[in-house]
C-alpha cells in the first residue's frame, strides 16, 4: 500500500510517485547510499514502475517518500513492511537517499510519524528492525524514537569486503509512548 500523507514539523509522507523515480534510480546507482542496504544495485525505469505497482498492492507493506516541507524536495523513503496483521507487528525500515541531508534529523521525524501511524492508527503492538554496523547513525536515530536493542546477528552482511554484525531492535507501542512523552 502507499502511505497516506503525513504532516509533521519539517517533513511530509507523501505516497511514492513516478516522478520520483529518477531520484530513486540516483539514490541507487550511489554506493554511499545503499552500502548498508540489502538492495544495492540500481533499477531501470521498468523495474521502478513495476516495485510501484507491486507496492501499491501488497496488503502487507505501507511506504511513504519523505518531503522536506519548506523545500519540497524529495530525500528518503520510510515503510512498514512485512505487516503481520494477525499478530500486529511489521518491519521497519528507512532511507535518506539525498546524502546532503544526512544528519540533519529527518530520518529520526519520519520514524517518529511513520510509528505513530502504525501505534495510533493501524493498532500495530510491535515493530522491529535490523541495521548494519557500523550505521551508527541510523541505530541512534532509532533509539531516539524508542526502539531497544534485542540482539545482534553476527558477520550477518558483507559490506565494501569486510563482514558486519546487524544490530536488531524493535519498538513496543509502550515504548514508543514512553519515548513520544520524553521527546523534547
Amino acid at each position: 500500500m502507499l502511505g497516506p500523507v503525513i504532516e509533521g514539523e519539517r517533513l511530509r509522507l507523501v505516497p511514492p510517485r513516478p516522478e520520483f523515480f529518477p531520484a530513486y534510480a540516483r539514490w541507487f546507482g550511489d554506493m554511499a547510499v545503499t552500502r548498508h542496504l540489502i538492495h544495492r544495485l540500481p533499477f531501470t525505469l521498468k523495474q521502478e514502475e513495476e516495485w510501484l505497482e507491486a507496492t501499491a498492492r501488497d496488503e502487507h507493506k505501507i511506504l511513504w517518500a519523505m518531503v522536506v516541507k519548506a523545500t519540497g524536495r524529495l530525500i528518503g523513503n520510510t515503510a512498514l513492511e512485512r505487516i503481520d496483521w494477525r499478530n500486529r507487528r511489521a518491519e521497519s525500515g528507512t532511507v535518506i537517499g539525498e546524502r546532503d541531508e544526512w544528519g540533519k534529523g529527518y530520518a529520526t521525524e519520519a520514524m517518529r510519524l511513520r510509528m505513530a501511524h502504525a501505534f495510533g492508527e493501524l493498532g500495530l503492538e510491535k515493530a522491529q528492525t535490523s541495521v548494519v554496523l557500523p550505521n551508527d547513525a541510523s541505530r541512534r536515530a532509532l533509539l531516539r524514537v524508542g526502539y531497544r536493542e534485542c540482539g545482534r546477528w553476527r558477520r550477518h552482511l558483507l559490506v565494501e569486503g569486510r563482514w558486519h554484525d546487524a544490530w536488531l531492535g524493535e519498538i513496543l507501542r509502550e515504548d514508543w509512548e514512553r519515548a513520544r512523552e520524553s521527546a523534547p
